[in-house]
């Protein structure tokens, strides 16, 4: 697959939080860092996003009185499942990863901001009607095809994928330069559901 000008490498939570050492780890996530930082270069349009959470958020256990992390509850937009408290604003935690390099980003979409509702998209809240602004901004500059990459492959990334081709943008999910949380099997039902969507999903770019 080649990279073409108005493609958009769209790098999904690279934070501290979902590194080794962080309140919600990811295993390895730091190995996305270089493979990300080696395509970045080769795009000419970058956009970040950054899990925002203010503190207490509901999707946290500990704002559940007896619930524990990775437990389950229904919320008004349904099932949520329950994190540690992570990427708080402001915190270390929610910084970016300390190698990955962000100065060509063009774009820093911060979601988990509204307390009541989770975010694992990109481009919508949890209740998938909720935009962050994301799909209008790539019309406007003329972004026809999104490839991501980032954390986790089977939350925020897979969220951001079926979204993105849902909108209708050619959507590639570019897998070396992503994680897995993998809760249950959830990795293998995103990659199932990635690929029913009619996302494209690769080892590498030419």
């Amino acid at each position: 697959m080649k990279i073409e000008p108005d493609d958009l490498l769209l790098i999904i939570d690279v934070q501290n939080d979902f590194c080794p050492g962080g309140a919600l780890a990811v295993t390895d996530g730091d190995a996305v860092v270089p493979v990300i930082n080696r395509l970045a270069v080769r795009f000419d349009h970058v956009v970040l996003t950054q899990d925002w959470h203010p503190a207490r958020h509901s999707s946290f256990a500990s704002s559940h009185p007896g619930a524990a992390p990775f437990s389950s509850i229904t919320m008004p937009y349904g099932p949520q499942t329950l994190w540690p408290d992570h990427c708080i604003q402001g915190t270390a935690g929610a910084a970016f990863h300390s190698g990955l390099a962000t100065d060509r980003a063009e774009l820093v979409i911060r979601k988990g901001f509204r307390s009541a509702i989770d975010s694992y998209s990109a481009f919508f809240e949890n209740d998938r009607t909720t935009p962050t602004g994301l799909a209008g901004y790539l019309r406007e500059r003329g972004l026809r095809r999104v490839l991501m990459t980032g954390l986790a492959t089977d939350f925020c990334v897979q969220y951001s994928a079926l979204d993105a081709r849902r909108l209708g943008f050619e959507t590639v999910v570019v897998l070396p330069g992503c994680r897995a949380i993998d809760l249950g099997g959830s990795l293998a039902a995103a990659i199932a559901a990635m690929r029913e969507a009619g996302v494209k999903l690769v080892e590498e770019i030419v």
